[in-house]
């Protein structure tokens, strides 16, 4: 059974890798920290964008950041307990002043 292209298959095998992000961070007493987000169901999820311009569309000019690979991400994260990552969130309005996101 040969196994079908990505373009022919809705929910392919493998997820195709992010390739390198801009991860939001923090300052910390050991240096930059990535920050994580809850997603609206509570859960807790590493965020990264595939720009810069995105970033700042959802977190602000200011907001520091970092360039590292999905899978460095994912270890960083995974340890903490994130084990879920959102690509590219998008700014999502609620009653509150609310993002998408929550920063954790």
């Amino acid at each position: 059974m040969s196994h079908p292209l990505y373009a022919e298959d809705p929910e392919p095998a493998e997820p195709v890798p992010a390739g390198l992000l801009c991860v939001p961070v923090r300052s910390g007493p050991a240096g930059c920290t990535a920050r994580l987000f809850r997603t609206p169901l509570g859960g807790r999820t590493a965020v990264g964008f595939t720009s810069p311009q995105r970033l700042a569309a959802v977190l602000g000019g200011g907001q520091p950041w970092v360039r590292l690979s999905e899978a460095a991400l994912r270890a960083l994260a995974e340890p903490v307990g994130a084990t879920v990552l959102t690509v590219d969130p998008g700014f999502v309005p609620d009653v509150s002043r609310g993002h998408h996101l929550r920063a954790v």
